[in-house]
């Protein structure tokens, strides 16, 4: 039990983790459980030491709630950002897929319009050299002389 270790040191007190040392009359006592914080009654929180001798459990639980926080601002900002940069990724991809759906219609015209120009100059050629049949079966047969 924590009461051993009164009138000794704070050290040998709080190699005891269930213990807590209190400062004004040199007493280990046991951590009221019961209660997150220990009462004013057993002894007041700028005196009282829990875990480590040298901070006090006010500084410990202002050290500890700031730290969490730290912790949670952080993650909070670190949602939003993500949420931020998520949405704005999505909207530049959406865009670039517009800008390639473009460019590949353009690509096609311009390919459509190409052959459209090529099969009219093979026929100005076909025509040129009497090679070039009217009829629309491709598959007529050529007349040898």
């Amino acid at each position: 039990a924590c009461s051993e270790f009164s009138q000794r040191s704070c050290e040998e007190c709080l190699k005891n983790v269930s213990c807590l040392w209190c400062f004004t009359n040199n007493t280990c006592m046991d951590y009221p459980v019961r209660s997150i914080l220990p009462p004013s009654s057993l002894c007041s929180l700028s005196n009282a030491r829990w875990g480590v001798c040298w901070i006090n459990f006010e500084a410990l639980i202002i050290a500890i709630a700031v730290v969490a926080g730290i912790i949670l601002v952080s993650i909070a900002v670190c949602c939003c950002y993500c949420c931020y940069c998520r949405r704005r990724f999505k909207n530049r991809q959406d865009e670039e897929e517009e800008q390639l759906a473009r460019k590949r219609e353009e690509r096609r015209l311009q390919s459509l319009q190409r052959k459209h120009e090529r099969k009219q100059k093979h026929d100005e050629i076909r025509k040129k050299y009497g090679l070039l049949h009217e009829s629309d079966n491709p598959y007529s047969r050529f007349e040898n002389e």
